[in-house]
């Protein structure tokens, strides 16, 4: 198996080589306004050498009985419609409704393939939401999703955080004695690592829409399959994905408050404002690996190993991440 993650590596960065010749040519190219966080222009769309990849080394593992078939049926048909709705976007624009349309519809073919939303561990009871559940799971993939795109807005940020999540949770598996679930979330760390080498600052091509829409999809996906195998788990990858989720969440909210189109592109998320003030985006994508590694990786193993409660431990890792949002502003306008 070592070499099926040397090969998705090599495959990643190579393509990602590729694409970036590509969107050269083809002039796909992300020109600096007054809303975003580079100065350069740069060609986008490498994201797709992470999908392909991935989606082949999934179809492999799958087809040698590693991963069942309904969850490999979830995971490639979800990833799939994102990452096409995404491709396209890149290419052209595609009205907000209609892209949000085709997220409901790959979570919820996602939803069907995994049989629901698994029982959920709160406070050490098991709750199970029965249809609701599927509503509420629902929501929270497309969030994720569109989340992920939103704050892939500096350079190294969205590859390395999924690296992040994606070998603690692997780790969590080994730990909680499940040793056959890791190969899934190290075959997407392997495809991150390759188009990380061409994103890292100063990136030298950007993700794009079809990336980062397809990694927010698919860490959802890979934490409610945790929950279905230990339901605690859910809370640890929910826990590695604060710091995306509290910044998004937070700037979100201030920005529905004050009435405008959440849709619409900005640069008011705390990463981009700490970017600016530090003037420099390789500081601050190292400083969320670094909190990523000291703070929310020990709580994530801590709730995953049993030994403190999965609602509590995700309160205890998000509220110091509050802090840093407000510390940084997130969600206020520049002009104020």
């Amino acid at each position: 198996m070592s070499a099926l993650f040397v090969g998705v590596f090599l495959a990643s960065l190579l393509m990602t080589f590729m694409l970036r010749r590509y969107a050269l040519h083809r002039q796909l190219i992300d020109m600096p306004n007054a809303r975003s966080s580079h100065t350069v222009p740069t060609p986008r769309g490498g994201g797709v050498a992470i999908v392909v990849s991935f989606l082949a080394a999934l179809a492999a593992v799958a087809a040698v009985g590693i991963l069942p078939l309904d969850q490999f049926a979830g995971l490639f048909g979800a990833g799939l419609i994102v990452a096409l709705i995404g491709f396209a976007d890149d290419h052209g624009h595609i009205a907000a409704r209609w892209r949000l349309l085709g997220h409901f519809a790959a979570a919820s073919w996602l939803l069907v393939c995994f049989g629901g939303l698994p029982r959920l561990n709160v406070f050490g009871f098991d709750v199970d939401l029965e249809w609701y559940g599927a509503i509420l799971a629902a929501v929270y993939l497309v969030w994720v999703l569109n989340l992920y795109n939103f704050m892939d807005g500096i350079d190294g940020i969205a590859g390395a955080v999924a690296i992040c999540v994606t070998v603690v949770g692997a780790i969590l598996y080994y730990w909680c004695g499940h040793p056959q679930q890791v190969w899934t979330p190290l075959l997407l760390a392997s495809a991150c690592a390759g188009f990380l080498i061409w994103n890292f600052p100063p990136a030298k091509i950007f993700m794009g829409d079809a990336g980062s829409g397809f990694l927010g999809i698919i860490l959802a996906s890979m934490a409610l399959q945790a929950a279905s195998i230990e339901p605690q788990l859910l809370w640890s990858w929910l826990i590695l994905m604060g710091v995306f989720v509290v910044d998004a969440t937070y700037t979100m909210l201030r920005r529905l408050i004050r009435g405008e189109k959440i849709y619409e592109a900005h640069r008011s998320h705390a990463y981009q404002y700490a970017s600016r003030q530090h003037s420099s985006h390789k500081k601050v994508t190292l400083s969320v690996v670094l909190i990523n590694i000291v703070w929310l990786t020990p709580l994530a193993l801590w709730v995953g190993k049993g030994g403190l409660d999965g609602l509590s431990g995700l309160v205890l890792a998000y509220v110091p991440l509050l802090f840093l949002a407000i510390r940084y502003n997130a969600g206020k306008p520049e002009y104020l």
